[in-house]
């Protein structure tokens, strides 16, 4: 099959047959940061409240689910910061909790994040943390887990490592079980620069271990959005034991799951069936006694993944914030939703050729699981932009 793209005619690779159903990955814990899906009919320009539309976007959450992988909602990836609201959050986390349930205990399927965006105006500490408890309390309310964010507020106020450690340690007051705290870098929020009370990376690197330490018996692990490999490593080494790094890094996330992190991934959204088969592989592989048979294990884990390497880097390109569009654009052409449409009107965020060039490499990874309605809706696409 070929299509006409910008750059030249392109011939789709045979398609992948991923194996469906399985258990959760039983040697690495694996969430998937879920997208949500824009009601197409809905008043979703730039600045509106969001408009969801709650079917897909829990059909959708079913689907990773399906792969064995946990979710990761109400986070970056589901456009908190850039057009979901606060309204529309806590409905995303309870209708998620509430369609979790169905399936098992919510605490192990999903987490959520809780920050401080309902409250863009908070100017001391003790606001932050009453913006936090209350975020906090929704996502325990529903027997989620609960992910900490990173706060705008927090880092435009905090004057040092004092001011986080104080709030944070509020906040572990108010948990009913351990908590993720996230790390992320502003590479995804340019606000969030010099979090933890420094700019330079080593120094707030000693602030949050610090932290960390101090409270690990109520932190379940630590997502780190940093894109920086070297430094995830030296950080996972440092954490107390028992407290898990998840990698949020979108770029090497291949080698730091081999080596032992677990994962809180964007990426995972777009990559579930390639994830989970590649998961079953490592899982394999650590079981194994017989030590070919571990390495052909190995092998198969990084053949699989190899692909998707080149496809999560162009979708996170610089400004990496703007990844959501090709998450979403990928749901879209595999039919998980009806239209390339996103709240806050962030499909227009990248460029047609951005987007083709997106579309290759998902053929190549294997991950256009129906090329006929891939092609079909890419076509479609570029017709209505005069292609």
């Amino acid at each position: 099959m070929r299509i006409d793209l910008p750059g030249g005619p392109y011939t789709l690779r045979e398609p992948v047959a991923w194996p469906s159903g399985g258990g959760p990955a039983t040697s690495r814990v694996v969430y998937a940061a879920a997208h949500v899906v824009a009601d197409p009919l809905g008043d979703n320009t730039p600045g509106a409240p969001a408009a969801v539309d709650w079917d897909a976007t829990l059909r959708f959450r079913r689907h990773l689910w399906s792969y064995g992988l946990r979710v990761a909602d109400a986070m970056d990836t589901a456009q908190r910061n850039m057009g979901l609201d606060w309204a529309a959050t806590r409905e995303l986390i309870r209708r998620g909790a509430a369609e979790a349930g169905t399936l098992g205990d919510p605490a192990e399927l999903l987490a959520c994040g809780a920050g401080t965006d309902h409250a863009p105006d908070a100017a001391d500490l003790d606001a932050i943390i009453a913006a936090y408890a209350e975020q906090v309390e929704t996502v325990q309310e529903t027997g989620a887990g609960v992910i900490i964010m990173a706060s705008r507020q927090l880092a435009r106020v905090a004057d040092g490592p004092k001011d986080y450690h104080r709030v944070y340690g509020k906040l572990f007051g108010l948990a009913d079980r351990p908590v993720i705290l996230h790390w992320l870098g502003e590479m995804f929020d340019p606000l969030l620069a010099g979090y933890w009370g420094a700019a330079d990376v080593a120094a707030a690197t000693e602030s949050f271990l610090e932290l960390v330490h101090a409270h690990a018996p109520l932190v379940d692990g630590v997502k780190v959005s940093l894109l920086d490999e070297e430094h995830e490593v030296r950080l996972r080494a440092a954490l107390p034991e028992g407290v898990r790094l998840y990698t949020g890094d979108d770029f090497n996330y291949p080698s730091l799951i081999r080596t032992g992190s677990h994962a809180l991934l964007g990426i995972f959204d777009a990559i579930a069936p390639a994830a989970a088969a590649a998961l079953r592989a490592l899982d394999a592989a650590e079981a194994a006694a017989d030590a070919r048979e571990r390495d052909r294990l190995l092998a198969s884990y990084e053949e699989i993944l190899a692909p998707t390497v080149p496809l999560s880097r162009k979708i996170f390109e610089a400004p990496t914030f703007h990844y959501k569009t090709g998450i979403v654009f990928l749901a879209w052409l595999n039919g998980h939703q009806d239209a390339f449409a996103m709240v806050n009107g962030a499909q227009s965020a990248r460029s047609l050729t951005h987007l083709a060039e997106v579309f290759r490499l998902a053929d190549r990874a294997g991950l256009l699981t129906d090329q006929e309605l891939a092609v079909r809706r890419m076509r479609a696409l570029l017709e209505v932009n005069g292609q």
